[in-house]
């Protein structure tokens, strides 16, 4: 593929551009599929590829009339929903779109909306979605950039309740705009900022990135090229549109190739309805892409079939998070299915490798990187940043990459620092290694090494040794402060529902199969819920929060 200079084999320029070929190509086949309910037997929502497109248009040309240039922020809070898709596409249509996730404080809502200086926001208007409506009335006044809130009103809504100044109805307003063109006329540039994705949530306060369409571009048109993508697939995508998986892979891949999309309702996989209906929902819609989170495929692991016809399944893929070799097995065994891993991130616009179909590597193994990336394997520093030396395959060191789908930096400078080398490169803080194939294989994260008296303990062996326990459903392993040793490995577990474990089981079970000595974990802790992120990984600055409380507690302790 790479024989062919890029600019030949990829000639579309924009996300806009992407959608009007769709229109064009496959006009009233079913793009989107919206489930009022997670009811297999109740009837969805549909939206063509021609309808699309034309709300898309409607929606950029709102905007250009509410006065968003090219340069200005339209932020987005709602919840899964067609319109989401407006809101998304007409908004890099438009100008930059600001998808925002709607669990954040106001506080942190308030502090993206001003580094990103909104100028409108797209937002639900109930509270039956985490209190959205409420939640933009209050943050509307302290944005100082901010002119107008356009309110989405949810499905089957009989009496519109009355608008404060500077608020209007987002279907209403839409309905006033063309629906076959632009009217602006611009020309969208591949360098273009189309969007600023909030990164962070796992480690602090989150930062803006910035995408531009051809970075967005790139990652649709690799995942359809390293997936085989076809129009004739259905896929159920549950994960939340604020977050690049959902928008990118997810969606925008799709949207590229002629696929069906379903949205299953506006809670997606958090309604532990569509967990419980996923088998008959994949049967209803003849679903032939899984995509999830590890979490939702180990609550998927507890729901049992019955009787639904899964066959359509052809593709499972997972990413976001580290898949256990226990989950693995079990979903291959349970359902037939293997998990095919990827490696996404929002500074890469969504993806960097993928596991094809056909491909099959042991759990941690990411796959390929995709054409016309670089990567790279280098030594950790002291400081435990990348170094400029190359690791040989086989050995373990900092994941670097340079790409097409490389974001154009944060909005903040400041924070451009720390995420690129000296010379570009992109340091992820991912740890891994590539085999004799040039797969790559995930082993943690830099910054979730647990340092014992100077020894680096990699987290994943201490988690791998443990899931493999049949009562064990999530583990996360971390240090505890410790005067003598620095950090000390222990670990926090849920159990499968039914199961029963005591907490010394699990630690003699783990000590067995940790071979290395020093990372043999000193704890063992079970929680009634494991802490997690909106986007379905675990919360790992809690659970060290949780160990450093227990490590004082103990030193008080008489």
């Amino acid at each position: 593929m790479e024989a062919t200079p890029l600019e030949q084999a990829l000639t579309v320029r924009s996300t806009y551009e992407i959608f009007c070929n769709s229109a064009r190509a496959f006009g009233d086949k079913t793009a989107l599929t919206f489930l009022t309910s997670a009811d297999p037997a109740d009837e969805p929502i549909r939206w063509s590829y021609s309808e699309l497109l034309a709300g898309i248009h409607q929606t950029a040309n709102l905007l250009h009339r509410l006065g968003l240039t090219p340069n200005d922020a339209v932020a987005v809070l709602l919840p899964g929903c067609l319109e989401y898709h407006l809101a998304l596409w007409g908004g890099e249509a438009a100008g930059i779109v600001q998808p925002l996730n709607p669990l954040l404080s106001d506080e942190k809502l308030v502090s993206l909306m001003n580094a990103g200086r909104a100028k409108v926001l797209i937002a639900w208007g109930a509270d039956d979605e985490s209190g959205l409506w409420s939640k933009a009335m209050r943050i509307r006044e302290l944005v100082p950039s901010l002119t107008t809130v356009l309110r989405v009103a949810p499905v089957g809504e009989h009496h519109a309740p009355e608008l404060p100044a500077n608020a209007l109805d987002f279907a209403t307003e839409r309905a006033k705009e063309r629906s076959d063109c632009l009217v602006s006329g611009r020309a969208i540039a591949p360098t273009d900022i189309a969007a600023y994705f909030h990164t962070g949530g796992t480690t602090g306060a989150p930062k803006l990135a910035r995408h531009s369409h051809g970075a967005q571009v790139f990652t649709a048109w690799g995942c359809v090229k390293m997936q085989g993508v076809r129009p004739t697939d259905v896929t159920i995508n549950g994960y939340p549109l604020f977050h690049v998986a959902g928008v990118l892979p997810g969606s925008l891949a799709s949207l590229s190739a002629g696929v069906e999309v379903v949205i299953p309702t506006t809670s997606l996989f958090r309604n532990r309805d569509v967990i419980k209906n996923y088998w008959q929902l994949v049967q209803r819609y003849r679903a032939t892409v899984l995509s999830a989170v590890p979490t939702v495929l180990s609550a998927l692991a507890n729901v049992p079939i019955d009787g639904a016809d899964i066959s359509t399944l052809r593709y499972c893929r997972t990413g976001a998070a580290p898949l256990s070799p226990e989950l693995s097995l079990r979903f291959e065994k349970l359902f037939g299915l293997h998990v095919h891993e990827a490696l996404g991130m929002t500074e890469m616009a969504g993806i960097s490798t993928i596991t094809p179909p056909g491909v099959v590597g042991p759990a941690g193994c990411v796959g390929l990187r995709l054409p016309y990336i670089q990567l790279r394997i280098v030594a950790l520093d002291e400081q435990g940043g990348a170094s400029d030396r190359d690791m040989p395959v086989g050995e373990q060191g900092m994941v670097l990459f340079k790409s097409p789908n490389l974001f154009s930096g944060f909005v903040d400078p400041l924070e451009n620092a720390n995420a690129f080398t000296h010379d570009g490169w992109l340091a992820t803080g991912d740890l891994g290694w590539l085999d004799g194939e040039w797969r790559l294989h995930l082993t943690g994260r830099s910054k979730d090494l647990i340092i014992r008296s100077g020894h680096n303990i990699d987290p994943k062996v201490i988690e791998d040794a443990i899931g493999a326990h049949p009562a064990v459903q999530l583990c996360a392993a971390v240090g505890a402060p410790d005067a003598y040793a620095g950090e000390l490995p222990v670990v926090f577990v849920t159990l499968v529902p039914g199961a029963s474990a005591s907490e010394a089981e699990l630690l003699a079970f783990a000590a067995a199969r940790v071979d290395e000595a020093p990372a043999k974990p000193k704890a063992v802790t079970i929680l009634e819920h494991m802490p997690m992120t909106n986007v379905g990984k675990i919360y790992k600055p809690e659970l060290r929060q949780m160990a450093a409380a227990a490590a004082k507690a103990a030193q008080v302790t008489p």
